[in-house]
């Protein structure tokens, strides 16, 4: 199971019976729109707060995924899933609607494939038949925590980038027809000392190239066993710095094969500056776009590298520098 320093190999291959993204009105203007399964269309989403719509994405998200499997709520052992706001508050108020038994999950914006690693790991060893796992976010909320207010309307820098609203799920199982997951590598934290908050994408950067490294080692492999390499949300500045960093060490990876979640949800004319991000960019993109385009036949094998700066308003109140982290997730059609 444990293979080379800090990767998983499952051998049961769990399998993504069905994945759900639920996004807001700037998603439905995105590249990405045909693949998400309900786009709202305000960030409101009929509560009397962004936080509680918050909180409503993840809830909508894990519906429709057991829908989508034809199966009962009820049917689910466990909830594995995070967000980026205080305490994880509106995935905890989420879990409680949902009442279902629930591992709170936070690694920042790489939670989407933190969450999946352990739920895989759980129904692998049989832990679990089933576990739903993913991760949300919503811009307003985020923005008012993280920056400012949106409504205060501060510039940012071009290095910015722009916080999904969305919720991205993944329904686990240890039998059935879909994508298996084959093998996760647990990043570990890597901190480059930059301070600047408005620079995710770069200061993530280091961590994906880690890990990305430690999966091939661990593995045994070379980037030519994968159809498609992307990384949770590094935008513009991140997915180039994180390219010249792995040519550096010998890995070369074509355009088409590395590429960022962060780049393919928007369109070039979105005012998004570096790309997207947030903790739900990578969910809606993977339980959303890539299992649909693994479905038609696009990809076979892909490998999903999550990124999550872990910081939080009260370290950058103290002037600390920012610790990273990235968590890879292999998922492949037939399991083979």
């Amino acid at each position: 199971m444990l293979q080379g320093k800090q990767s998983w190999v499952f051998a049961n291959k769990p399998v993504i019976l069905a994945g759900a993204a639920i996004g807001g009105p700037f998603e439905a203007n995105g590249l990405l729109a045909d693949d998400f399964d309900l786009l709202h269309k305000d960030l409101w989403l009929e509560e009397e707060s962004y936080e509680k719509a918050h909180k409503m994405l993840l809830e909508e998200a894990c519906n429709k995924a057991v829908n989508k499997a034809n199966m009962e709520l009820s049917n689910v052992q466990f909830l594995l899933a995070g967000d980026l706001l205080n305490q994880m508050t509106p995935t905890n108020f989420a879990a409680e609607a949902l009442d279902l038994p629930y591992l709170g999950v936070f690694g920042a914006c790489s939670t989407s494939m933190e969450g999946l690693a352990l739920a895989s790991f759980i129904v692998n060893y049989g832990g679990a038949n089933y576990c739903l796992t993913g991760a949300s976010s919503h811009n307003a909320a985020v923005e008012k925590q993280f920056r400012y207010p949106t409504e205060y309307g501060g510039q940012k820098p071009p290095t910015a980038q722009w916080t999904v609203t969305g919720a991205g799920v993944g329904l686990v199982s240890n039998v059935g027809v879909g994508p298996h997951v084959t093998s996760a590598t647990i990043g570990k934290v890597i901190n480059m000392g930059l301070k600047d908050p408005f620079n995710m994408g770069g200061a993530m950067a280091p961590a994906a190239v880690d890990t990305i490294k430690a999966h091939f080692k661990d593995l045994g492999r070379d980037p030519s066993y994968y159809d498609l390499i992307v990384t949770g949300d590094l935008g513009k500045i991140g997915r180039q710095v994180s390219m010249d960093m792995l040519k550096e060490q010998g890995f070369n990876l074509s355009e088409e094969q590395y590429q960022d979640c962060g780049l393919l949800i928007y369109k070039e004319g979105q005012p998004v500056l570096a790309g997207g991000s947030g903790a739900g960019c990578s969910a809606v993109v993977l339980y959303g776009h890539l299992l649909n385009e693994m479905a038609r036949g696009k990809w076979k094998r892909i490998l999903v590298v999550a990124t999550g700066a872990l910081l939080s308003p009260l370290s950058f109140q103290q002037k600390e520098s920012i610790p990273c982290i990235a968590h890879a997730v292999s998922i492949e059609m037939g399991g083979n």
